[in-house]
């Protein structure tokens, strides 16, 4: 008799000690944030200026892209990346002699509006349409 309440008493102590265990439970996978991509077309003029904006969700890298000029790929423009507070563009990057493939990186370090700028700073012969994608988080 003994001998059963021993093992009684063992078993009951183990199922009570598991039952009670102290472990956090496992943390939910983080999940990355999800990327955008926005296309902006337009028909660039000679001695002119285009802008475009976008908003970000959550801070991190931004990257605009010069996709595509024509009729002339080797066209060179001014491309801008900024900030966009409803009125003006302020200047973050620029490239004043960028051609197609011709990419920006930034950093968006706080949620808000952005801004991308293409100009002719007087080295278009014609009339020039693009296409400027623009990736970010």
């Amino acid at each position: 008799m003994l001998r059963l309440l021993t093992v009684s008493a063992f078993i009951f102590a183990c199922s009570f000690a598991v039952g009670c265990a102290d472990d956090d439970p496992p943390a939910a996978p983080i999940t990355p944030p999800e990327e955008f991509t926005e296309t902006f077309t337009g028909t660039l003029n000679i001695l002119g200026a285009n802008l475009h904006t976008f908003s970000t969700q959550v801070r991190g890298q931004a990257q605009v892209q010069i996709e595509s000029l024509a009729p002339d790929s080797a066209a060179v423009v001014s491309l801008i990346f900024g900030t966009w507070n409803n009125n003006n563009c302020q200047v973050v990057l620029i490239k004043d002699d960028a051609t197609t493939s011709s990419q920006l990186l930034g950093n968006a370090s706080e949620l808000g509006s952005f801004c991308v700028r293409i100009a002719d700073i007087g080295r278009l012969t014609q009339p020039t349409t693009y296409t400027i994608k623009v990736t970010h988080f």
